[in-house]
């Protein structure tokens, strides 16, 4: 049995969960079968990783002769690549794809090479309407592409109950063909490390508590609400924000803004504006004394996961599947997100959203004690839910029902 993964992210260009996602499953799946990976790259044709189980190749595109508005350019460069994608032969058994970027893709091997389709739903378009701000009109694009391959897709995995309830409410889709998946954490990989050499490299105290975030600067991922959460903070300990990648000039600068106002209150404050490496990643949650998600939208939510690995609390947004990642009062909590009806993906109170955030992580910063309990059970709900193991059994085990049907 072969499965051949289509996806945007895979190492070394890895910016968000799914490319995570993507990055474990296929090393854990091609211990038990070959796995074939076509994912973006910068050269036409750029070999990645190529194992006797395990081949990733990054296919590029020219868009310089593009005279399209500028935000088109990346909804054109995922649809020559899911064509390229196919026009080089396809011999796997199934097409398991990730994120819309390659759906129109998964379409095509389907139909025009007989194989099974399998769709891991790791956000959806329609609860991401400031995506127009990044595409313009190739939001509706990629709203009507990922809606067609849902309802054609063979099998559905949703990495969360939340999202499968998503799914089912927003699609015309056999709730049997809906399989809960949960994502999955490397626990040799995620585990507390004492080193601290990224924290002096930042200028960090290891000497003194800090809370942090890691996330990209997106709308949904609610950085600003933890910035103006700053102001309510008690002083006595280091913010460390590490976000970069911000998905538009407006959300750059809007977040630009907040972080200068809260330095205009408080120096601790640090801003990693960099996508880090692992080591940097496993230093700064090893060391962290709270980790905050305060995302608007999160399917599910694995850098909570991954934080809870290497034994920090976790202060989260009550919202997706983050509700079935942290444990309320057991290893975090979860701050309630009222949202309005009419645009439900901001809150109805901002104000009200920071200041509760910063009322949690008070709280758990003020009590050592708790932090280190919640920071145990933590760790242990990782290895007793999540293994990346596990989750691939069960993708590989689906995958063998779709070819045996």
């Amino acid at each position: 049995m072969k499965a051949l993964f289509l996806t945007n992210e895979f190492p070394p260009t890895i910016y968000g969960g799914a490319g995570v996602h993507v990055d474990y499953l296929s090393r854990e799946l091609a211990r038990m079968m070959e796995v074939e990976v076509r994912c973006y790259g910068k050269d036409l044709r750029e070999p990645r990783v190529d194992t006797a189980s395990l081949k990733a190749t990054g296919f590029g595109v020219d868009v310089s002769g593009y005279s399209a508005p500028k935000e088109l350019h990346s909804v054109f460069g995922a649809l020559q690549r899911c064509l390229d994608w196919n026009t080089t032969a396809i011999d796997a058994d199934i097409v398991h794809l990730h994120t819309w970027y390659t759906h129109l893709g998964g379409i095509m091997a389907k139909l025009n090479y007989g194989i099974p389709l399998v769709l891991t739903v790791h956000s959806l378009e329609p609860l991401r309407p400031w995506k127009r701000e990044q595409l313009g009109g190739g939001y509706d694009f990629s709203c009507w592409v990922e809606k067609t391959a849902i309802e054609m897709a063979d099998a559905v995995i949703a990495v969360s109950g939340e999202t499968k309830r998503d799914i089912l409410r927003l699609f015309n889709v056999d709730a049997d063909k809906v399989h809960v998946i949960y994502n999955g954490i490397d626990l040799e990989e995620y585990k507390p490390v004492r080193s601290t050499d990224a924290l002096t490299r930042y200028g960090i105290d290891p000497n003194v508590p800090f809370v942090l975030f890691v996330g990209r600067i997106t709308r949904q991922k609610g950085i600003v609400h933890l910035v103006n959460a700053i102001q309510y903070m008690d002083p006595g300990f280091q913010v460390v924000l590490c976000a970069g990648a911000p998905d538009t000039p407006e959300i750059a600068l809007e977040m630009k803004a907040a972080v200068e106002a809260a330095r205009a209150k408080r120096a601790n404050i640090f801003w990693i504006e960099e996508m880090v490496n692992k080591s940097t990643v496993y230093e700064l949650y090893s060391h962290a004394a709270v980790f905050c998600c305060p995302s608007i939208y999160e399917p599910f939510g694995i850098i909570n996961l991954e934080a809870m690995a290497c034994e920090t609390p976790v202060v989260a947004s009550a919202v997706g599947g983050i509700k079935e990642v942290v444990l309320p009062g057991e290893t975090g909590y979860l701050v309630p997100l009222a949202q309005m009806e009419e645009s439900p993906f901001e809150p109805v109170h901002p104000d009200q959203f920071s200041r509760d955030l910063a009322e949690r992580i008070n709280e758990l910063m003020g009590d050592a004690g708790l932090r280190e309990r919640m920071g145990k059970a933590g760790r242990l709900r990782a290895v007793e839910k999540f293994s990346w193991k596990a989750i691939a059994q069960q993708t590989h085990d689906l995958y063998a029902s779709l070819i045996r049907r």
